[in-house]
């Protein structure tokens, strides 16, 4: 199919204001090739001229001196009419003519670095300084008057536009304008939410009238959660702090499970930590000094689950470990690093991906979620307890061993799908029940997993993350030999659940937080 010629747009003017200066001389070269004439302002003005290219500057074609320091500069009706106007529009022709303006056909601008200077400065005053006005406005003239006028938006469309514009002998189509439109104004969306988050977060309006959420493109996945399901990864940043070394590409349950890994696995004392995730729950968790152990017991706790699951190290992972990873079948590995050796052994495994998490940081940031046109969002739950958070409401008191048990299960617990049921033991899971819609069942679970692959005689304690309803799920526990048990308390039942200790000799703690998580 031919090209309309009547969809084709003569560019013969081009305004070019830039925060980013990087490979500007091939677009002027291709510029200048088709005599496009070019106007700009300030730094992009200066560094045009440095690069011996024809420019006029924005103050002498509007014969308006930039003012307010800087502020003003662009926003001059001799720009914005020259963008603006509907080239087949009698009136508007006319009202160029009568005032001596002159139509401009290539707006190319990116705005002000405010996302950067958030980086790198607190400073209020300097933050402000550098919310682009002028850009943003010409951006949104241009893309809205896309029939006539190209805009660009960013430096990674300019090879883009120069094979576009070689193609079209000095001109553009509409196709490409339309899609320019389109990103610009996605740019300029992002802009402003970017903006209105930091001033969200200084004035800690978590839950402002209107919300925004943005973010960038990471990559488009391969499916969904399931193969009819489209998918896709955005983040806030343009990085997501973590580094895919090897294996298939990522898909969305990946994700869900690596980010449910993490959550877990940097909440750990940091060099000995390992988690074992399976559809976003783990199935094993583990502290030991020594890496090797710390992988041994969480994957004690639930082998058969374990299998096809995501395991996370918080620590860097060694030859020896990555010959005992190697032994069953894993979609993910993900560490703080990883040696040579254990590298080499790894990447044996052509599929199995690979992840360095030595960037990644939980932040305490809401969190969000989507069901249909509404979204749901809460802070995350990221406390980190001890001992000083509880209340010891049973006669007995716990040992030393018990309270160092009872804290690694609860802070467990609260990453485990509700209802949910962690029994720990030497500071690893034994045996974890989660998704039931029925505590006793997921006290049941835990009891049967337990049973099934526990293999020492140390005492086991019991973590839950919501109170007992009735008498029954403490019961279950203590006849499988739980010694201790925490759990948030707040039933009407609490005086008969402590009554039920205090008569079977169990020590009973109390956290006073619940931790659903559905």
């Amino acid at each position: 199919m031919g090209i309309n010629q009547n969809n084709m747009k003569k560019i013969k003017r081009a305004l070019i204001s830039i925060s980013n200066k990087k490979n500007l001389k091939p677009l002027l070269k291709i510029l200048t090739k088709y005599k496009i004439k070019i106007i700009s302002s300030g730094g992009t003005y200066k560094e045009i001229k440095k690069l011996k290219f024809a420019c006029s500057e924005i103050s002498e074609y509007t014969g308006f001196p930039e003012i307010l320091g800087g502020r003003v500069k662009t926003l001059h009706p001799k720009i914005h009419s020259g963008i603006l106007s509907k080239r087949n529009n009698k009136s508007h022709n006319n009202d160029l003519k009568n005032n001596d303006f002159e139509e401009i056909d290539l707006v190319i601008v990116n705005f002000y670095p405010f996302e950067e200077i958030l980086k790198k400065t607190n400073n209020h005053l300097k933050i402000i300084e550098n919310i682009d006005v002028g850009g943003p406005t010409m951006v949104r003239a241009a893309a809205k008057n896309y029939n006539d006028v190209t805009v660009i938006t960013s430096s990674n469309q300019y090879d883009e536009l120069i094979d576009e514009i070689e193609n079209y002998k000095g001109s553009t189509s509409l196709e490409f304008r339309e899609k320019m439109s389109l990103e610009a104004f996605s740019e300029t969306a992002y802009y402003d939410a970017v903006i209105t988050d930091y001033f969200n977060k200084i004035k800690k309006n978590n839950f402002p009238k209107k919300r925004i959420i943005y973010g960038n493109l990471i990559e488009k996945l391969r499916y969904g959660e399931n193969p009819h399901q489209q998918s896709a990864i955005y983040s806030k940043t343009k990085d997501l702090n973590i580094k895919h070394m090897h294996g298939k590409q990522l898909s969305y349950n990946n994700y869900n499970d690596i980010f449910s890994a993490l959550t877990i696995s940097k909440s750990l004392p940091k060099k000995t930590g390992t988690v074992i995730i399976k559809h976003a729950n783990p199935c094993g968790v583990s502290i030991h000094k020594n890496n090797r152990k710390s992988y041994q017991m969480a994957l004690a706790c639930d082998p058969i689950s374990a299998f096809g699951g995501v395991v996370s190290c918080n620590f860097k992972i060694s030859k020896g470990l990555a010959i005992e990873l190697n032994k069953i079948f894993l979609e993910v590995v993900i560490a703080n690093g990883f040696d040579n050796e254990a590298l080499k052994i790894l990447k044996k495994k052509k599929s199995l991906r690979l992840i360095d998490a030595t960037r990644f940081v939980m932040k305490d940031i809401l969190k969000f979620n989507s069901a249909n046109e509404a979204i749901l969002t809460q802070s995350e739950d990221l406390k980190i307890f001890n001992i000083n958070d509880f209340e010891i409401v049973s006669k007995k008191r716990p040992s030393k061993s018990q309270l160092n048990n009872l804290i690694f299960a609860f802070n467990i617990c609260r990453y485990a799908k509700s209802n949910a049921i962690v029994l720990a033991s030497q500071q690893a899971t034994v045996g974890i029940g989660s998704g039931q819609p029925s505590r006793l069942d997921s006290c049941q679970i835990a009891i049967n997993k337990m049973n099934k692959f526990k293999n020492s005689n140390e005492e086991v304690v019991a973590a839950s993350d919501a109170f007992f309803p009735f008498v029954d799920g403490l019961e279950k526990l203590i006849q499988s030999g739980v010694s201790a048990v925490i759990q948030p308390s707040g039933s009407i039942m609490d005086k008969e659940i402590i009554k039920f200790a205090n008569q079977t000799n169990t020590v009973l703690v109390f956290s006073k937080t619940r931790h659903f998580r559905h």
